[in-house]
């Protein structure tokens, strides 16, 4: 990978962060327990508490991606990022657009699911 598209990718990462930050903050009021003594119907509480759930399961989604985007910023500049860590070959700069994030391959990565 050049210097070129590692600053690209760089710059990339960074804004993803900013992104993802300001979605997890809105995640995270919408993730709020429904309170015991909510005034809502016994079915629209139940949906309440249904789409409570299912944005904590965002938010957790969210943060995992989070950590991942920081840990991809701190090797950004190491000779190995954009090589797979399995075969050591290295890894297309499509993908690296996509998710910055990788450290397989495509071949390696459907191999591992």
């Amino acid at each position: 990978m050049t210097p070129a598209e590692k600053e690209s990718i760089h710059r990339q990462i960074q804004q993803e962060l900013t992104q993802l930050a300001a979605q997890i903050t809105q995640l995270e009021a919408k993730a709020q327990p429904i309170a015991p003594d909510c005034s809502l119907g016994r079915l629209t509480r139940m949906e309440a508490m249904n789409e409570q759930a299912v944005n904590g399961k965002i938010l957790a989604e969210a943060l995992l991606r989070q950590t991942r985007l920081r840990n991809a910023l701190a090797r950004v500049d190491s000779d190995m990022f954009g090589v797979c860590i399995d075969c050591d070959e290295d890894i297309g700069m499509a993908r690296m657009r996509i998710r910055p994030e990788s450290v397989r391959c495509v071949a390696c990565a459907s191999r591992v699911r």
